[in-house]
């Protein structure tokens, strides 16, 4: 069973897949006061997602996002 930041931190980078939101998206929908609802910042610091270049800041899943993110759903996915 995953942790509530883990939860947070699977959602938020299923979200970043579907939508390839700009900085602008993320700020706006994830970005806390709140110390321990630090999503953004944590999976910037894990390496998890990244800026794709753009003049928009489209942020995107890295490798290791993507390894994330398809490892918890291959789990959910044998788990039901």
């Amino acid at each position: 069973m995953p942790t509530p930041i883990d939860a947070l931190i699977l959602q938020f980078l299923s979200w970043v897949d579907s939508q390839t939101p700009t900085q602008a998206d993320v700020l706006d929908a994830w970005q806390s006061s709140c110390p321990r609802l630090s999503v953004w910042e944590d999976v910037q610091i894990a390496g998890l997602v990244a800026f794709d270049g753009s003049r928009e800041r489209h942020v995107v899943l890295t490798q290791a996002g993507r390894q994330r993110l398809e490892s918890a759903r291959a789990v959910s996915r044998t788990a039901s």
